[in-house]
């Protein structure tokens, strides 16, 4: 890649130690039709909204280097994201501690020493985790997928930079702000797969996006309690959100449709319930995302019974 590659404003933020691009942005993107966030060979591409307006961000790895472009009327508040997003405040110290790590199942340690340059990444931005977190509530994550994907292709804008600079993914796009997103009429969100019950919890969500925002600010498990105040959003959408806007350890996503069963079959070798999910992970409590995020590294799979939950689809209807 060649140094003139990027033409907007710069920075370069040296992680200190290995450091995997991929792995670490791939928790963002809310499936293949996730069209705010890209992945290429040489360089991952995020789309998003600032309080100054719409931004591209471009990101490439040099060795620990990360070299970071962006364009558009937010190029400046995007660029002060970049070291958080990119995990600046992710420590996995204790985590990798001799002590610590004896005490992990050996799945867990073998595959922190093959992802030992994956870290935690912290966008910031809470309504865009939002948003996909509540179209997932209680349908499978191919309806949820579809649903946001089509509200993106309608909804969205084009990246800034993209119709100027042939090396932004021309299908780069912005997602809808929380103004537009309120805007949408009741029968796009039919049309998109979205039932009214999810959202109505978008449109109560919306009403108060300010104050969301500013929740970035807070601890992750201070922002987890405030986001249950809103009716329609549980543990499990807040353990969703601040997974990604805070880069939260611990939090756990309890609820979860496939979760459970999946530690209990990887740690205890039978399925179990969510208390009982929570018991197995009471051990590293203050590092339980990191345990989930390694089983699921590790390439563990849980047996598979029975009838899976049905797709449906009403937008026809």
């Amino acid at each position: 890649m060649t140094a003139t590659m990027f033409s907007g404003p710069a920075v370069v933020w040296d992680a200190g130690r290995p450091f995997n691009l991929h792995q670490t942005l791939g928790i963002i993107g809310r499936g293949p039709g996730d069209r705010t966030i890209r992945m290429t060979p040489d360089a991952a591409w995020l789309a998003f909204n600032t309080p100054d307006g719409p931004a591209t961000l471009g990101i490439t790895q040099h060795g620990t280097e990360l070299h970071a472009r962006t364009w558009g009327p937010g190029a400046e508040h995007a660029l002060s994201t970049v070291p958080a997003l990119l995990g600046s405040q992710d420590d996995w110290s204790t985590f990798d501690a001799p002590d610590f790590i004896q005490s992990l199942p050996p799945r867990v340690k073998e595959a922190r020493r093959r992802y030992s340059a994956l870290r935690l990444p912290a966008t910031g931005r809470v309504v865009d985790s939002l948003v996909p977190a509540i179209l997932e509530q209680k349908v499978t994550t191919v309806e949820a997928h579809r649903g946001y994907a089509t509200l993106l292709r309608k909804f969205g804008t084009q990246a800034p930079g993209a119709r100027e600079h042939a090396q932004i993914p021309a299908e780069l796009l912005v997602a809808p702000t929380a103004q537009q997103w309120a805007a949408i009429p009741s029968w796009e969100w039919h049309k998109a797969g979205v039932g009214p019950q999810r959202s109505a919890t978008i449109m109560r969500m919306l009403r108060s996006a300010s104050a969301l925002e500013r929740l970035a600010k807070l601890p992750a498990a201070e922002a987890g309690t405030k986001l249950q105040s809103i009716p329609g959003i549980g543990v499990w959408t807040a353990a969703e959100v601040t997974q990604r806007t805070h880069g939260d350890p611990d939090q756990v996503a309890v609820g979860d449709y496939h979760l459970a069963a999946y530690v209990g079959w990887a740690l205890a070798g039978k399925p179990v319930d969510d208390a009982g999910m929570l018991e197995l992970l009471e051990p590293w409590r203050g590092h339980r995302q990191r345990v989930v995020r390694m089983l699921y590294l590790s390439g563990f799979r849980k047996p598979s019974f029975g009838p899976r939950m049905s797709i449906q689809d009403h937008r026809g209807h």
